[in-house]
């Protein structure tokens, strides 16, 4: 004959508390928030290392620029010149000086400002204002310089 009561006392071993299973997704969760803190570093880390070579693209299409047509665009002008061309210039190649018909924003979507003669000796400067998008800052949101970026 089959002892039901052993049988009952198995099944009620068998499964898990709600206590047991809150524990396991207590401590899922604090998993995944430790990773996503680490792999969201990461994705900033990687907008500043974007930002610094798009950087220095724009300031090596500014010096070809400056080769070709004997001046540096105007602020007017600013980095627009570099995919249309100017009324004044000569010597401006077909398709512009960047692979693209528009001017790249950097890593946060925020234009780039362009400066000529920012300070005595440097005949121009291209500045990401990093990601809060405001001159000055610290961290994350220190401006870029593309004389930093060479």
């Amino acid at each position: 004959m089959v002892d039901t009561k052993k049988i009952a006392a198995r099944s009620v071993k068998a499964g898990f508390t709600i206590i047991e299973i809150m524990a396991v997704i207590v401590i899922i969760g604090l998993l995944a928030g430790m990773v996503s803190i680490k792999v969201f570093g990461k994705v900033e880390d990687a907008k500043v290392q974007t930002t610094k070579a798009s950087l220095k693209t724009l300031d090596s299409a500014i010096q070809q620029f400056k080769m070709d047509t004997s001046r540096f665009p105007t602020e007017e002008e600013g980095l627009q010149a570099l995919v249309e061309a100017p009324t004044d210039v000569t010597g401006y190649p077909e398709g512009g000086y960047l692979n693209s018909k528009t001017v790249p924003q950097d890593a946060w979507k925020h234009d780039f400002v362009y400066l000529l003669n920012p300070e005595p000796g440097i005949p121009f400067e291209i500045v990401s204002y990093g990601s809060d998008g405001e001159q000055g800052g610290e961290g994350r949101n220190a401006d870029l310089k593309s004389n930093d970026a060479n």
